[in-house]
């Protein structure tokens, strides 16, 4: 048989018992103090509310705006106004350089010489030339001396004499020819030399004729136009001997040296190169649009290096370059102007954006939600002086530097807390300490 369970013990509470009248008061005391406090947990305070702290802010008035300036940068190289490789026309020996690389030169200041010994040498040999013919000149313009005249007439008569002995002697070898005394060669031979005897007694008598008349005009004219090609020719030879020394073209620097002493140059070959560092241009490429506002004589910001300069606008070049599609703008740069050339020259210009906004600065702009940004304006409250903070969400069209130009759920006139608005949420309360127009 299953085993029956026993009941359980039932409990038993005893209250205690209080021995002494003083250690019940105590228990009385203990629950009334629970009871109140038990009351006063639960039921809500009344009075008035703490009343809420009013920040001071500073405002500025929003004034409207059509456009906006964006800055565009374009880049090229500076350049000097001028940059020569001189060389020598004539072909020669080098036999000095004057100058070195880095050297400051004068405009007409000798740089190099060419060896000019072959080149004196001609010259004497004309000069000696054109002794001689002055001295014929001079014989022309004076005319034939009594000596001479006297020395053709006496030629004239000798040759007479001997023609008539010829003739004579002609005439007596025929009649003997004709008898059959003497051959037919011996007549002849005595015949022809009377013949030649009287062509030369011709030509004495001419000789003697020029020499009564004087000299003619057309002698004169003839030896003058000789003394005048041997004094060109000195004159050529003048003009190469000059152009045997290198002179600078105009006031710059050396800039590079590209021959020595000693080698035979050919006409043309470079030896030096100068820059002209007066005149300096920065050379720059820019739209067609951007160049078509631009004019001669205008200045713009040029940034070389991280010094900024003012350009001022030379001319603006009337090919457009095939592969950037862009004008060459030429600028003047200041005389002082620190740079060298080859650097990158940026021209800073400003192109206008047709778009109405307004100006906010930087710290009126905080980031919103979904991208967005937003400024915080004052509204107006039953309280005098008081504004209540409202958000306006924006978008920023341009940043520069520390301005904002924003469009957005704003309106002219109104108040734009300037600064802090980090710090505050909608619909707090604030009053205005300053205004920025």
């Amino acid at each position: 048989m299953a085993q029956s369970t026993p009941p359980l013990p039932k409990p038993t509470f005893k209250l205690p018992v209080w021995k002494s009248p003083r250690m019940l008061g105590l228990a009385v005391l203990a629950v009334g103090a629970v009871t109140f406090g038990i009351k006063t947990w639960g039921t809500p305070q009344t009075g008035p509310a703490p009343k809420q702290a009013i920040l001071p802010v500073t405002t500025l008035s929003l004034q409207p705006s059509t456009s906006y300036d964006i800055q565009r940068t374009y880049a090229g190289e500076v350049q000097a106004n001028r940059t020569s490789e001189l060389g020598f026309e004539l072909t020669g020996t080098l036999i000095e350089i004057a100058v070195d690389e880095g050297d400051w030169v004068q405009q007409g200041m000798p740089l190099a010489r060419l060896d000019t010994r072959s080149l004196a040498a001609q010259r004497q040999q004309l000069l000696a030339q054109k002794a001689q013919a002055q001295a014929q000149f001079r014989e022309l313009k004076t005319g034939p001396r009594t000596e001479e005249i006297g020395a053709a007439r006496a030629a004239v008569e000798d040759l007479g004499q001997q023609r008539l002995l010829a003739e004579k002697q002609s005439k007596r070898r025929q009649d003997l020819y004709k008898q059959g005394a003497i051959s037919r060669e011996s007549f002849e031979e005595r015949y022809f030399a009377a013949q030649a005897l009287e062509k030369r007694q011709g030509q004495a008598r001419k000789r003697l004729e020029e020499l009564l008349a004087g000299t003619r005009v057309e002698q004169v004219e003839s030896q003058s136009a000789q003394l005048a090609e041997i004094d060109a020719r000195l004159k050529a030879l003048d003009i190469q001997r000059s152009k045997s020394v290198l002179r600078a073209p105009f006031t710059g620097q050396v800039a590079q040296r590209l021959m020595d002493e000693g080698v035979v140059l050919n006409g043309g070959q470079p030896i030096l190169r100068l820059v002209e560092t007066s005149k300096i241009e920065a050379r720059i490429g820019i739209p067609q649009a951007m160049a078509s506002r631009m004019q001669p004589g205008q200045t713009y910001p040029v940034q070389v290096g991280d010094q900024r300069y003012q350009g001022q606008v030379k001319t603006l070049l009337p090919e457009v370059d095939n592969q950037s599609r862009t004008v060459m703008a030429v600028l003047t740069l200041p005389k002082d102007a620190a740079v060298s050339m080859g650097q990158t020259a940026k021209l800073v210009l400003a192109q206008r954006q047709t778009q109405p906004g307004f100006w906010l600065p930087s710290t009126a702009v905080i980031a919103g939600e979904r991208g967005l940004w937003s400024a915080s304006v004052l509204k107006s409250t039953d309280q005098d002086q008081v504004f209540s903070v409202a958000r306006r969400d924006l978008e920023v069209l341009h940043t520069a530097g520390d301005r904002i130009y924003v469009r957005g759920m704003l309106n002219s006139q109104e108040q734009v807390i300037a600064k802090g608005t980090h710090r505050l949420a909608p619909g707090q309360l604030v009053k205005v300490a300053n205004t920025k127009n």
